[in-house]
């Protein structure tokens, strides 16, 4: 069986952000999301469901018509889970010289046809770069969970007075993945988008993303329900604004009935007319739920920087 595997096409005019200049946040999740998903499906042999994604930093912007190349390996195996690490990389189409853009850790899960997880073959480290990397995913399992328990242990309700965007739609089949329900890089990007929203209602519309981190897929969103997207700045920085978001989901016969679907945190800063992050205007902190959740995004942010860098190195593999 394969580990690896590298997607390569062009980025288009529609991926661009609504500035139009550069290749939006939400739309490089997608690909990372694809490109994740068609690894752990060539190891497992199986549908797999994405379970979680972590850490992505947007190292540098992605031009429309500059070629792409999402690479994806196995470097880590669990009973029915991968984890699975991309990198995307951006280049000049006629120069063809590729330059780092984002990377990230993402989890897989096997699913069987009844959509219960099922076993699939462990993944061992064949070269230096391998075992580094697989330390690495190992050492993050403990750290993951324990960054998920603080996410879910906060509560957000009306007693919050920080700005909130939330947007309320029907999952589209247009939407569907293989096994009916919504594409976790589509989810991403409705999280992207919405968190964006929030971000430029409190700077400007010259706001991008540069990290998301923690998105937790905790159940399916199926074709045909409501998706609530819910996105709460609840933290700013001298140029960062940190935003939570919540995706909820539900049949429309109970619509006020959702579920939680997925949980995550993004980071956005505003760009100044010279392309560096410009300051933000500082985030009152009115009522006891707007300094607790100020304080969560502080611990989440420690907790964070307490990991090690990956071990990363451009990586051949075939193009499909």
């Amino acid at each position: 069986m394969d580990d690896k595997i590298t997607l390569r096409f062009l980025a288009s005019p529609q991926d661009t952000a609504a500035g139009g200049a550069t290749v939006a946040a939400g739309r490089v999740l997608e690909w990372i999301d694809k490109a994740g998903y068609a690894c752990a499906v060539g190891w497992s042999s199986s549908y797999c469901v994405t379970a979680y994604v972590g850490n992505v930093h947007f190292t540098r912007p992605i031009a429309s018509g500059q070629m792409i190349e999402a690479t994806a390996r196995i470097i880590q195996t669990g009973r029915s889970s991968m984890q699975v690490l991309v990198t995307v990389e951006a280049a000049d189409v006629r120069s063809r010289d590729f330059a780092p853009a984002t990377h990230c850790i993402l989890v897989f899960v096997a699913v069987d046809e009844n959509g219960r997880p099922r076993e699939v073959s462990p993944w061992s480290p064949t070269t230096e770069s391998d075992r580094m990397l697989h330390e690495r995913a190992e050492e993050r399992l403990a750290p993951r969970r324990a960054i998920r328990d603080a996410m879910q242990q906060q509560i957000y309700s009306a007693q919050g007075t920080t700005p909130r965007t939330v947007f309320r739609f029907l999952a589209a089949p247009a939407d569907a993945n293989w096994g009916g329900n919504a594409h976790g890089g589509t989810v991403m990007r409705w999280i992207d988008e919405t968190a964006y929203a929030c971000a430029a209602g409190w700077t400007s519309e010259a706001a991008v993303a540069v990290y998301s981190g923690g998105i937790h897929f905790y159940r399916p969103i199926r074709i045909g329900h409501i998706v609530e997207v819910d996105a709460r700045l609840i933290h700013t920085g001298p140029r960062s604004l940190h935003i939570a978001i919540h995706v909820r989901s539900g049949s429309p016969r109970s619509p006020r009935s959702l579920e939680l679907t997925t949980q995550c945190m993004s980071v956005f800063v505003d760009l100044g007319p010279d392309g560096a992050a410009r300051a933000v205007p500082p985030l009152p902190l009115v009522s006891d739920e707007d300094r607790r959740l100020d304080a969560h995004a502080e611990e989440l942010i420690r907790m964070r920087s307490e990991l090690e860098a990956l071990p990363l190195a451009r990586m051949p593999a075939g193009v499909v």
